[in-house]
């Protein structure tokens, strides 16, 4: 009897090893070792600090993984296209800088808990730098401004009423406004003389007795036309000089503005009529604005704050309020078991304020 419970204990012990050795390479398969994350240099979220990267996201995500007890492989994209390759070819299990919801990338990629809520703003020359630029650039960019064009247009217009009068009523003499009895040359003839005494006023008027009191009604009235021209040049100018000429994103249609490539404000901005320079690195879209070859930057706001106050420092200023706040988190693969995870361990970190801790060394105390 006794031999026989001592087989049975036997049995068991080895059943319970066996069971043992079986779940523990399944367990060691649920959870992996080591997560391939996909990066961009972009401050403050990601950046290189004495050859170890640092920033927002990276002191978030790093908190992440030593609370799932996981390794990361970190892998430094070129560009902004070079971050959703590796997860189209499932060459990496996430990207770690805040990516934008979007129903495009939804259908494609898990996204995780929200990190942050930002919207883009505006990024000008400023501080320290003058806003204006070039003087022959000026006055080209002013002689072609939309309201120069709408002011020419109105010129144009009136003139022609009056120079059509002065043809009918003063034609057919060498000292008339015009000396031809036909409509072409003589209605040019008007023109030129209803358009010199706009701007200039005239020397000779019309013969006829009604022309001459036109004449001069409309010398009066080309006196009140260039005053307002002047009035409002000078305020344009004026406007230009003390405030910039980018303040809020009403500013920016028709505007040189530099984002970066395949984001969401590059979007909003060809939808608003901007000239949209796309660009693939942060780096190249801020020396695009330095070099003057873009009149603005449009993209996230904690990102250009950040520039502002470090690199840019004196050379540049944020303007205007941020647009279409929205929430943006880590990306993962579709259906990726690492995003309930991780949305866990996010919430955590907000309830016990590692969250808040993290965020305020990188943007300070108010969220």
């Amino acid at each position: 009897m006794q031999s026989t419970i001592l087989a049975v204990i036997r049995q068991s012990v080895a059943a319970l090893l066996l069971t043992t050795v079986t779940i523990a390479p399944a367990v060691a398969q649920g959870q992996p070792t080591e997560i391939r994350a996909v990066i961009l240099i972009a401050p403050p979220f990601a950046l290189e600090q004495g050859g170890e990267l640092t920033g927002f996201s990276i002191d978030l995500w790093n908190e992440v993984a030593a609370r799932l007890d996981m390794k990361t492989h970190f892998r430094v994209a070129p560009d902004m296209s070079g971050l959703f390759s590796p997860m189209r070819s499932k060459d990496a299990d996430d990207v770690v800088v805040p990516i934008a919801y979007t129903a495009e990338r939804d259908r494609e990629f898990d996204f995780s808990y929200p990190i942050l809520e930002s919207g883009p703003q505006i990024l000008v020359r400023g501080a320290g730098e003058s806003n204006s630029p070039a003087p022959l650039k000026a006055f080209v960019t002013l002689l072609f401004s939309r309201w120069a064009v709408m002011w020419l247009v109105v010129a144009l217009v009136i003139i022609l009423i009056p120079a059509h009068v002065m043809w009918l009523l003063d034609r057919g003499s060498e000292d008339s406004v015009s000396p031809d009895r036909k409509y072409f040359p003589g209605i040019f003839q008007a023109m030129n003389w209803a358009a010199t005494a706009l701007v200039s006023q005239v020397m000779a008027l019309p013969r006829h007795w009604l022309a001459r009191i036109l004449g001069l009604l409309w010398m009066y009235a080309g006196v009140v036309f260039i005053a307002l021209y002047t009035a409002q040049l000078t305020a344009t100018l004026t406007t230009e000089r003390i405030r910039g000429a980018i303040n809020s994103v009403a500013d920016l249609p028709g505007k040189r503005v530099a984002t970066m490539a395949n984001s969401v404000p590059a979007q909003y901005l060809r939808k608003i009529g901007a000239q949209v320079q796309e660009f693939e690195t942060t780096d190249e879209m801020f020396a695009a604005l330095l070099d003057q070859r873009a009149d603005a930057v449009f993209f996230n706001s904690a990102m250009l704050r950040y520039y502002a106050t470090h690199d840019g420092t004196g050379r540049v200023r944020v303007v205007g309020p941020e647009v279409n706040r929205q929430e943006l988190g880590f990306l993962f693969q579709l259906g990726s078991p690492l995003r309930k995870k991780v949305g866990g361990v996010l919430i955590a970190m907000r309830e016990d304020g590692t969250y808040r801790r993290i965020y305020e060394k990188w943007f300070g105390a108010d969220e």
